[in-house]
C-alpha cells in the first residue's frame, strides 16, 4: 500500500536552542504573504513599504489571538483540576487558531492602518491572496508535528502516523486522511480563486477579503469534518465547524449587501473610520 510517509524529526536542537519545523513555517508564510501584498498594494496605487509597517502591528497581535482563540476554546487542559494555569501561556508546546490568528491580525492591521490613514477594508483586499498562500505553506507544520490529520483511511495518499501519535485506542491503525495536505491545497485554490474573481468582478471594498474569507471557511468545514483531533463540540459539531459557519455567513452577507457598490477607480482609498 502507498502512502505519505511523516518526517522523523520536527525539532532540531542548535546548541542550547531548538529550531521547530513549524516555527520556520509561519515564519515564510509571513515573508510570502508580506511580499505577495506589497506587490498588490503597490498595484493600488499604494506605498508598498506601509506592508512592513502593518506586519509589525497585525503579525504579534496575530499570534496573540491565535493562542486566545485555542486556550479560550479548549481551556479544559489548561484550567482543570490538576492542572497548571501558566500552560497556556506555552505556545511552543502547540495550540494556535487560524481564526484568532485573523481576528488578532485585524485588529493589529486596524490599529497601524489608522496611524497612517489606510482604509481597513481596501488593504484587507490586498492581503487577502497573502493569508491564502501562507496558510498554506504554514500548514505543512502539522506534518511535522504529526498532528490534525484525519480519520483512518487505505487511499494511496494516506498519511502514515508513527505510533507515538496515534489516537489511544487506534495504536494498530497506521494511515489517515493527510488533511494538512487538503487544506494546504484547498488554501492555494483559494488564493487562485479570489485574485480571478477580484479581476472578473472588479471586486473592492473589502469584497475580496469577504470571498477569501467565505471561500476558506467553506473548505475548511469539511475538511474539520474529517478530523479526530479532540476538540470541544456544541450541538454534536466541533465548535470550529460553527466558526466556519459564522464566519462563512457574515462573508456572504456582506458580499449580498455590497453586490450593487459601484466598483472604484483602482485607486487606493483613504476612507474615515
Amino acid at each position: 500500500m502507498t502512502a505519505i510517509p511523516s518526517p522523523t524529526q520536527a525539532v532540531w536542537h542548535l546548541g542550547p536552542f531548538p529550531i521547530r519545523a513549524y516555527a520556520l513555517l509561519m515564519l515564510l508564510a509571513v515573508l510570502v504573504g508580506i511580499w505577495v501584498t506589497r506587490r498588490r498594494w503597490a498595484a493600488r496605487g499604494g506605498d508598498p513599504g506601509a506592508v512592513e509597517d502593518i506586519a509589525i502591528w497585525a503579525v504579534p497581535l496575530g499570534l496573540v489571538g491565535a493562542r486566545i482563540y485555542h486556550v479560550a476554546t479548549d481551556w479544559q487542559q489548561y484550567f482543570g483540576p490538576g492542572d497548571d494555569p501558566l500552560r497556556a501561556f506555552a505556545i511552543w508546546e502547540g495550540g494556535i487558531s487560524i481564526w484568532g490568528a485573523v481576528a488578532g491580525g485585524a485588529v493589529g492591521a486596524w490599529l497601524a492602518c489608522r496611524r497612517r490613514g489606510i482604509a481597513l477594508r481596501d488593504f484587507a483586499d490586498a492581503v487577502a491572496p497573502g493569508i491564502a498562500l501562507g496558510q498554506a505553506i504554514a500548514r505543512w507544520g502539522n506534518w511535522f508535528n504529526q498532528e490534525l490529520y484525519g480519520g483512518p483511511t487505505t487511499l494511496p495518499w494516506a498519511l502514515e502516523i508513527d505510533p507515538a501519535h496515534r489516537p489511544p485506542g487506534m495504536e494498530s491503525t497506521a494511515t489517515y486522511h493527510p488533511t494538512f495536505l487538503y487544506e494546504s491545497l484547498w488554501n492555494l485554490g483559494v488564493a487562485g480563486f479570489v485574485i480571478w474573481a477580484e479581476r472578473r468582478f472588479r471586486l473592492d471594498r473589502g469584497r475580496t477579503f469577504a470571498l477569501y474569507a467565505a471561500a476558506y471557511s467553506a473548505g475548511r468545514a469539511w475538511i474539520e469534518w474529517l478530523r479526530i483531533d479532540p476538540a470541544p463540540h456544541v450541538l454534536g459539531l466541533r465548535l470550529n465547524n460553527w466558526t466556519a459557519l459564522l464566519v462563512f455567513t457574515a462573508a456572504v452577507a456582506y458580499l449580498v449587501a455590497t453586490r450593487k457598490a459601484a466598483p472604484a477607480d483602482g485607486q487606493v482609498g483613504r476612507l474615515p473610520y
